[in-house]
């Protein structure tokens, strides 16, 4: 990949049934990314399965068993280039469990896709009151997605009518006005997955309309400012032992800047160091900013003095370590539980690379999940698909900050049996010290 180019994370959100998969797939061949032998094959099992029609969902869906249910199940990373830019697509499935990989993976979204069928009563179902198109704003506003293209797709079956379009662009505008998103600069295209339209060049189909292509839509996303000028913050990725060198710990930059011979101080360990070297891809280098994946060796340093989950950042500005006798307030979304939540409950804490069990020692408010007003003081417990204010004690130390100090080390979820029960931002904490 050319490294000349801006590059942006891009996730593509929407309810499970709106063709994301088919659109991207058809994005992804007509940009070039997929190449013809790979769609040709991508076809010829399409046939086999008597889908002729998906051929284009299975860039993604490539696990037999998505074939045969016809879900996207499995995150796909691909790459693709714009005019301007080349995008790392997030392709998030069209149930909840994408969330979790928004909020660890490295791959935090700087812009969206929000796929919307225009399919009469597809559309409306999505943005009703528990529809996914409605979850899926939501979460990407909590998450801090800033910026957002709409997608009208199936133009094909809604016959490429400007009164449709209009139809879906209010409702859906009215959704995201609600959720709090600029929807006056948010671009809304009309496109056909299945028959490649209005993707990477205009269709005389729809003539009525005269804005950008999707390509052309989101080449000109923004790429968001590297934090640089924020104090440092390194979540550690993992520590190695390596002959020779020492103790090698590993992380990526979310703020500030590391140079070499600076003083650190790792946390929750408290170890204060001074930084020797930093390797990024295999190379020696004199500094590492925001995004940068490095290696550093640290005088002195031994595997107890740092491990994963901890986070490094310079003397002069400590990162925060929420202790067991402190706690955290968080705004939460719940994704998912099989029941209810209650106080009490300690389930495990993804937040950057860190996972700590913490109790839910309060629950404080039940918002509403549009307007985000309290509908609810104190609530006995929370269902899935509420929105709340709660307070959450880690049972060991954990490094974690205010989301709008930053946001990168504020978010995290809440993981149970094997799912994602809560994603959520910290408003405020206590460290307990």
């Amino acid at each position: 990949m050319p490294t000349d180019k801006e590059h942006l994370n891009l996730v593509i959100i929407g309810h499970i049934d709106h063709g994301k998969s088919t659109m991207m797939g058809a994005m992804l061949i007509k940009t070039g990314a997929v190449s013809d032998r790979e769609a040709r094959e991508l076809e010829k099992l399409a046939k086999e399965y008597d889908r002729e029609s998906w051929s284009y969902a299975y860039v993604f869906d490539r696990l037999k068993e998505e074939r045969q249910r016809g879900i996207t199940i499995d995150l796909a990373f691909r790459k693709f280039e714009t005019k301007t830019k080349y995008f790392t697509i997030i392709d998030a499935p069209g149930h909840a469990d994408f969330v979790k990989n928004m909020i660890t993976g490295a791959s935090q979204a700087d812009a969206a896709i929000l796929v919307v069928s225009g399919k009469k009563g597809e559309m409306e179902v999505g943005v009703a009151a528990n529809g996914q198109t409605r979850e899926h704003a939501y979460l990407a506003q909590t998450l801090g997605v800033k910026q957002l293209v709409v997608a009208v797709n199936k133009a094909d079956v809604w016959d490429y009518k400007e009164d449709r379009y209009n139809e879906v662009k209010d409702a859906v505008s009215d959704l995201l006005k609600n959720i709090g998103f600029p929807v006056k600069k948010i671009p809304f295209v009309p496109v056909s997955g299945i028959k490649a339209e209005n993707l990477t060049e205009k269709t005389d189909k729809l003539s009525w309309y005269d804005g950008p292509t999707l390509i052309d839509a989101i080449d000109a996303f923004e790429l968001p400012p590297k934090p640089t000028g924020k104090p440092l913050r390194i979540p550690i990725q993992d520590a190695y032992s390596i002959k020779g060198t020492g103790v090698v710990p590993v992380g990526r930059v979310e703020t500030g800047v590391l140079k070499k011979n600076d003083k650190i101080v790792i946390m929750p360990t408290g170890f204060k160091g001074e930084i020797r070297s930093i390797e990024m891809h295999h190379e020696e280098q004199d500094q590492a900013e925001p995004g940068d994946n490095i290696g550093f060796s640290i005088r002195g340093i031994t595997m107890a003095d740092v491990g994963r989950g901890d986070v490094m950042g310079h003397p002069s500005n400590v990162p925060t370590v929420v202790t067991p006798k402190g706690n955290w307030t968080g705004q939460v979304i719940v994704i998912w539980h099989p029941t209810a939540i209650a106080q009490g409950y300690t389930p495990v804490v993804h937040a950057h690379t860190a996972q700590v069990a913490a109790k839910f020692i309060e629950l404080s408010k039940k918002l509403d999940q549009k307007t985000g007003a309290v509908i609810e003081d104190n609530p006995k417990f929370l269902k899935k698909n509420e929105s709340a204010i709660i307070k959450l004690q880690p049972i060991k130390k954990l490094c974690i900050e205010k989301y709008n100090d930053f946001p990168e080390l504020g978010r995290f979820a809440v993981r149970d049996m094997g799912r994602t029960s809560c994603v959520g931002i910290v408003k405020d904490l206590e460290t307990g010290e």
